[in-house]
């Protein structure tokens, strides 16, 4: 699929998959989460069709960068946002139980609730495109986090990205879902050829062009000082991993959005640009 516009060691952390990842560490200790996100519509676009959540009582932080044209693409990532949100808070509220599972993460039924917003978010684009033609083809990435104890909880579609900042190194959590991925991954072009590839803007996977979606799931257990990052390929594409690694590092949580945006738009801003910050502490720190 053709995207209507426009690293860091890659991490997929669960026990099962151990080699070139960032280390497991069993989550034990309390912690206290806190987030800053912000949206911004680029140097070169007139619209901005990205959407985002930091949603603090649900613990819940999605990015979605939609596609299908200026009104196709941004009805997409907002309805993606707008679903993932209400049929998480509906389970919370349908079986809180879910929520205190004292499972760890590679047995927790937090994961199954994410595939199911998502799902939920995919039928529900793909039926109000089939219902409005001038939505028709529309559709949008997405990537969600969603916290809970110390574990952390993704679902990714597409080619935002959601990266673990840990003890001074950046790990890439999500997998791109795009063509220049896909021949990277079968050697087909080098990383530097991947950087400049005039396929960048096409994705294999995505929400709501379709009426079902294949959903990757994370998870992860937090240590204390852990940072997420979410972000859109606006930021990726200009910004590198070990510079969103420095300005997180370095930068409160309330700047460090805006610091890194303004990378982005520094080199260009020709895309839509997103990015969303979430940081654990230990609680006695709150």
């Amino acid at each position: 699929m053709r995207r209507g516009r426009g690293g860091g060691r890659k991490a997929a952390l669960t026990l099962r998959r151990s080699r070139g990842y960032a280390p497991y560490v069993a989550g034990t200790q309390a912690l206290t989460i806190a987030a800053s996100g912000q949206t911004d519509v680029g140097q070169r676009r007139d619209h901005n069709e990205d959407a985002y959540l930091v949603d603090p009582d649900l613990k819940l932080f999605v990015v979605a960068d939609g596609m299908g044209g200026h009104a196709g693409g941004g009805t997409a990532s907002r309805l993606a946002v707008e679903t993932i949100r209400e049929a998480v808070g509906q389970a919370r509220e349908r079986d809180p139980r879910l929520f205190e599972s004292p499972a760890g993460v590679e047995e927790s039924p937090i994961p199954d609730v994410l595939r199911r917003a998502v799902e939920a978010a995919c039928e529900r684009i793909f039926q109000t495109a089939q219902a409005e033609p001038e939505l028709t083809g529309m559709g949008t990435t997405v990537t969600a986090a969603l916290v809970e104890g110390a574990g952390a909880y993704v679902a990714h579609v597409g080619d935002s990205r959601c990266y673990l900042v840990r003890g001074g190194r950046i790990y890439q959590i999500s997998e791109d879902h795009s063509l220049v991925n896909e021949q990277l991954k079968a050697g087909a072009i080098s990383a530097e050829e991947a950087k400049h590839s005039r396929f960048k803007n096409i994705i294999t996977r995505s929400v709501g062009f379709e009426p079902k979606v294949q959903v990757d799931l994370m998870g992860v257990e937090l240590q204390e000082d852990d940072a997420l990052v979410i972000c859109c390929d606006g930021l990726s594409n200009l910004v590198d991993d070990p510079e969103i690694l420095q300005v997180v590092e370095e930068t409160s949580l309330d700047d460090a959005p805006a610091r890194l945006i303004a990378l982005a738009n520094a080199r260009g801003g020709d895309d839509n640009i997103t990015v969303i910050v979430i940081r654990a502490r230990a609680s006695a720190q709150a």
